[in-house]
C-alpha cells in the first residue's frame, strides 16, 4: 500500500510538471521554472517506491516493471537536472507522462518476486544495463526533436514549443554527448556482460547479447561518422533510433516474452 500511495503521488507531479511545461511553451511571457518544483519531488518518490518496494523484498527487484519504471526514473532524473542547465525542458512534456506511466505500471502490476541469488556483481551489470537504456532513450528524444527542429526551422515555424528549445547548434552538441555518454555506458554494460555473466550466448541470453552488441555497432559507426564526416540531422537521428530499438527489443522485448508470455521468471 505505501507504494502505490507513493506512486499515485508522484504520477500528480508528474502530470502537473508536464502541464506546467505545455502552458510554457504556449504563453507569450512564461512564468518561472515552476514544473521543476514539481519534477523534483517527483523523482525522489519515484525513487522511494523503488526503494520501499527492496526493502520490503530484501533485494533488488529488476523484472520487466521494475526494470522499466527505473529506466522512466533515470530519464526524468536527467531531464530534471540537465533542463534547466542546458534548456531541454521540452523533453520533460514528454518524460514526465512516460515516467509516470511505467511508474503506475510498476505499482499496480509489478507484483514480482526478487532474484535474491543477484549478488553485487551482477547487480551492477543490470545498474549499468538501466542507465544505459535511460540515457539513450534520452539522446533518442533529443536526436527527434533535433529533427523536428531544424525541419521547422526550415518551414520558418518558430513558435510554441520550439521557444522551449536551445539553437540547433546546441541542440546537436548535446545529442552527441548523451550518445557519447550511452555508449560509454553500453561498453559498460558489455564488458561487465563478460566479466561477470557465466555464458552471456547461452540460450535464454544469446539474442539479448547479439542485439546488444549490434546496437553498439551501429552507435560506434555513428560517433565516428560524426568524428570524420560530420554526421548530423535526420541520418544522426534514424541511426539513433535504430540503436534504440535494437536495445529495446535486447532488454525489455525478451523480458516481455519470457515473463509476460512464456511466464519463465
Amino acid at each position: 500500500m505505501p507504494t502505490l500511495v507513493l506512486a499515485l503521488l508522484a504520477t500528480l507531479l508528474y502530470a502537473f510538471a508536464s502541464q506546467q511545461l505545455a502552458g510554457h511553451a504556449q504563453a507569450p511571457n512564461p512564468a518561472p521554472r515552476r514544473w521543476l518544483w514539481l519534477a523534483l519531488p517527483a523523482v525522489v518518490l519515484h525513487a522511494a517506491v523503488h526503494g520501499w518496494a527492496w526493502q520490503q523484498m530484501g533485494a533488488a527487484d529488476l523484472h520487466f516493471f521494475p526494470a522499466l519504471s527505473l529506466v522512466g526514473l533515470g530519464m526524468a532524473a536527467l531531464t530534471t537536472v540537465l533542463g534547466p542547465a542546458q534548456r531541454i525542458e521540452a523533453l520533460g512534456i514528454i518524460v514526465f507522462p512516460l515516467a509516470a506511466l511505467v511508474l503506475l505500471a510498476y505499482a499496480l502490476l509489478g507484483g514480482s518476486v526478487a532474484r535474491a541469488d543477484l549478488d553485487w556483481r551482477l547487480q551492477l551489470h543490470a545498474l549499468m544495463a538501466l542507465l544505459a537504456y535511460a540515457t539513450l532513450a534520452v539522446a533518442t528524444l533529443l536526436a527527434l526533436m533535433l529533427w523536428f527542429q531544424d525541419h521547422a526551422l526550415r518551414q520558418r515555424h518558430l513558435g510554441g514549443w520550439m521557444r522551449l528549445l536551445p539553437p540547433l547548434t546546441q541542440m546537436e552538441t548535446l545529442l552527441f554527448r548523451s550518445l557519447v555518454a550511452g555508449f560509454v555506458l553500453l561498453s559498460l554494460t558489455l564488458l561487465t556482460g563478460v566479466l561477470f555473466v557465466d555464458d552471456l550466448f547461452a540460450q535464454d541470453l544469446g539474442h539479448k547479447t547479439l542485439l546488444s552488441i549490434l546496437s553498439w555497432i551501429v552507435l560506434a559507426v555513428l560517433l565516428f561518422g560524426r568524428w570524420r564526416w560530420g554526421w548530423r540531422g535526420p541520418r544522426a537521428a534514424k541511426l539513433t533510433l535504430f540503436a534504440m530499438v535494437l536495445l529495446l527489443l535486447a532488454f525489455f522485448g525478451s523480458k516481455f516474452v519470457y515473463e509476460l508470455v512464456l511466464h519463465r521468471v
